[in-house]
């Protein structure tokens, strides 16, 4: 796979400009030493996504395509997490979709997915479907057309109730066409019985969000198919980048900024392409 192919894939002219005012400016040599000149912050993130898309070690990442070291481009990546940059490039392309007319709020489906945790660390836990083995769990809301709003990521053994509260709290205002208010609540939200509880429906009711939940006992889980299976199939877009299918990273830091980098990519598939 040559450099050229994986820009044109992954990291596209429009998500680039909505990428590059968000970067904070390299920090000052030390005692006016320049040492070797810094690896392109394009360069970067293209060696940030061939990781993530082909789920090889940071330390294998081919430095004959241009991305710099593997290293560096871990370092990069971190350093943006830690700047906020990720989540604002996020929010960034859903205010673009927004403007574009689409985004469609009427419905949100709300689903997870565990995966396993090779070598344990930050946000794995115990994953109760895999005979205990350690696992993250990734949380995905998603909009009626199964666009990506939020992600969070804990460990395999954290309730899928316990994330309703924070994910929809969290949710940014996303600018829309015209002068419109910036919409943060959906319409409905879909879901599976693991969101079946009083809690959850309380919550939704002072938010003003109507419940579409199968309830225990009583719904059968495919009369929201219609409707769920949107959330399925971006959860299999989400597992697509090798990285995240599999987590060999520790740290909080660098799988969150991971997930939130392959969202993004995700959603910036839907900005139309620009004719230069």
């Amino acid at each position: 796979m040559t450099r050229l192919k994986v820009s044109q894939q992954l990291v596209s002219d429009q998500l680039w400009e909505l990428l590059e005012p968000l970067i904070p400016p390299p920090p000052p040599a030390k005692n006016g030493r320049t040492g070797r000149p810094p690896v392109d912050d394009r360069a970067a993130l293209e060696g940030i996504l061939f990781v993530t898309a082909n789920g090889i070690a940071w330390k294998k990442l081919p430095t004959e395509l241009g991305f710099g070291s593997g290293v560096t481009c871990w370092r990069r990546l971190r350093a943006w997490q830690e700047a906020g940059v990720w989540e604002k490039l996020h929010h960034a392309v859903l205010d673009q979709l927004g403007q574009d007319g689409q985004l469609d709020w009427s419905r949100t489906c709300l689903d997870s997915v565990s995966g396993p945790g090779e070598k344990g660390g930050e946000l794995t836990g115990p994953n109760p479907t895999d005979r205990g083995k350690l696992g993250t769990k990734y949380h995905l809301l998603v909009t009626a057309d199964g666009l990506p709003l939020a992600v969070a990521i804990t460990g395999a053994n954290r309730h899928d109730s316990m994330l309703v509260e924070p994910i929809l709290d969290g949710l940014a205002p996303v600018k829309g066409r015209g002068r419109g208010r910036p919409r943060r609540r959906p319409g409905k939200l879909h879901a599976d019985k693991a969101y079946d509880n009083r809690r959850v429906r309380r919550y939704l009711r002072r938010r003003g969000i109507t419940a579409r939940i199968a309830r225990i006992g009583v719904d059968s889980s495919e009369r929201l198919g219609r409707h769920r299976w949107v959330v399925e199939r971006t959860i299999s877009w989400l597992l697509a980048f090798r990285r995240l299918a599999i987590r060999y990273d520790r740290s909080a830091t660098t799988i969150t900024a991971l997930a939130t980098l392959a969202v993004t990519v995700i959603c910036a598939r839907r900005l139309p392409r620009k004719d230069y």
